[in-house]
């Protein structure tokens, strides 16, 4: 007489309304089934130790900043590796928006992969222990305080997808700087300091990944920058100027000319104008 093999348990599944998240470590008898997945998409980040997340044609071994995605009725069977498995996982319902988000690599047969180290990986961490926090918080705002964690993660996790153009982690953080100090020091030599870099070394790298040169992505950003703040404010041109780092008024005109093709005047005044009204005050 042959011995059947009993079938395996299915693991409760989660009452997702948007969002159920959550972190914790587990040992090795860890496992998961779930035969036909969720109607929810699953996100499950490794942050340490490892675990295995099966697919229909192979499995996919996780280490630290790895993360893995699973979508609505794909097979749930995942658990820990050969050592104890520490992670952050999301069952969610995503925002329509959401959707070039979720377009991620596949291995062993459709289980989404992306992979992050260094700084990036710590704002996943970090979004996702928050996404965590407020899905089990009592407030009436909490779920969707963790959908915005759980978007931040997932924004961060889509400049480390090759499908989309992996961005280097320096690079990340030149752009950050530029964006938070438009009126201080962006010469390429500040800004090689940031990236770790030398001025050259950033300079290749930085317009291979963008298409511009450093100092042409620091104009226009403060331009545009500057062209937000006449259409939104009463701000005096020049004050303008000086917040995103021009002290000369007239240089700063001609540059803003140049890329709007109107000066910083006429612009404020053609977004003031009947239909440009909506631009102004920005609905």
């Amino acid at each position: 007489m042959t011995a059947t093999a009993s079938p395996r348990r299915e693991t409760p599944h989660p009452h997702v309304v948007r969002v159920v998240a959550g972190v914790f470590s587990e040992g090795t008898e860890y496992a998961t089934w779930r035969e036909r997945g969720t109607s929810d998409w699953l996100l499950i980040h490794t942050i340490a130790g490892s675990g295995r997340v099966a697919g229909s044609s192979g499995t996919v071994v996780t280490g630290a900043g790895d993360t893995v995605l699973l979508r609505p009725h794909q097979r749930h069977d995942y658990g820990t590796g050969a050592t104890s498995w520490s992670l952050a996982y999301a069952h969610f319902h995503p925002r329509a928006e959401w959707s070039p988000l979720l377009e991620w690599p596949a291995q062993a047969g459709g289980v989404g992969v992306v992979r992050a180290q260094g700084e990036v990986r710590q704002r996943i961490v970090a979004s996702l222990r928050t996404c965590a926090r407020s899905s089990a918080g009592s407030l009436p705002q909490s779920e969707l305080f963790a959908m915005n964690a759980l978007e931040t993660a997932l924004l961060w996790l889509d400049t480390q997808n090759p499908l989309r153009g992996r961005m280097d982690e320096r690079l990340m953080r030149v752009v950050e700087h530029i964006g938070a100090d438009l009126a201080g020091d962006l010469g390429v030599a500040m800004l090689a300091r940031v990236a770790t870099l030398s001025p050259s070394r950033l300079t290749h790298l930085f317009t291979a990944t963008l298409g511009m040169p450093p100092q042409q992505y620091v104009e226009r950003e403060r331009l545009t920058r500057a062209a937000h703040l006449l259409a939104s404010t009463d701000r005096a041109v020049g004050e303008i100027a000086r917040d995103v780092g021009w002290d000369d008024p007239l240089y700063f005109s001609r540059r803003f000319s140049g890329l709007h093709g109107l000066s910083p005047t006429a612009y404020r005044r053609e977004r003031s104008a009947p239909g440009g009204a909506r631009d102004r005050h920005g609905l």
